[in-house]
């Protein structure tokens, strides 16, 4: 997949070519939707309501398809790239949203999957602490993103674990830089003081992505 000079999402070539290229690039991709399916049986209901948020192309919808079909619930996966949801192989509904104005109803369990540093940095401290409010008792949501690096030279050293994986697993160093560089004033990485709510817990970090649970008590 050729790396447009400004990344995005919504180009046939990336979402055609999204699933391999989200493996290339982050080689724990697999291992962290593995968990997403894990910590969703311990919270989706009989009948509840699920949200994928970023679905992509069906990647998170079809690690929980199991849980969901078993429970009979119902999942709602949003994207805001027509061209995504286009090519969406996974269960529930898919529609074309932008997660900042989409009304979401309460719920049961959503997944925010590297989401929230592509959203407007003004505006998610205010969109988390929003989701949270609509978690039904008994309810949690998961997110996973990418931290903004840690201070001093330790910030250094695992800014570079996360390069030298991706070198590691086979990605041309050309294409690592062309990436990084596609990515500037499209991704910015998470304030995690003031955007995770401080009593969530952490279930997974790599370098410099985390992924948290919060549940319906976080706020």
């Amino acid at each position: 997949m050729k790396i447009p000079e400004q990344w995005t999402f919504k180009s046939d070539e990336v979402a055609k070519g999204f699933d391999d290229h989200v493996r290339e690039q982050l080689p724990w991709y697999d291992m962290a939707t593995r968990i997403v399916g894990h910590v969703a049986r311990h919270y989706i209901p009989e009948g509840g309501l699920v949200y994928d948020i970023g679905a992509s192309t069906g990647n998170i919808g079809n690690a929980i398809k199991e849980t969901l079909d078993n429970r009979k619930a119902r999942l709602v996966a949003i994207d805001n790239s027509p061209e995504m949801i286009s090519i969406y192989n996974g269960p529930g509904e898919a529609i074309v949203a932008d997660a900042i104005s989409y009304e979401f109803e309460e719920f049961d369990f959503a997944v925010v999957f590297l989401v929230v540093m592509f959203l407007p940095v003004s505006k998610r401290r205010q969109w988390i602490y929003e989701m949270t409010r609509k978690i039904k008792p008994g309810g949690a949501m998961i997110v996973f993103d990418k931290c903004e690096q840690a201070n001093g030279y330790a910030g250094t050293v695992i800014s570079r674990l996360a390069m030298a994986e991706k070198l590691r697993n086979g990605v041309p160093a050309s294409q690592v830089l062309d990436k990084e560089l596609s990515l500037a004033g499209v991704q910015r990485p998470i304030d995690i003081i003031g955007t995770i709510p401080l009593n969530a817990t952490e279930v997974f970090r790599f370098g410099d992505f985390a992924g948290w649970i919060i549940e319906s008590n976080n706020l």
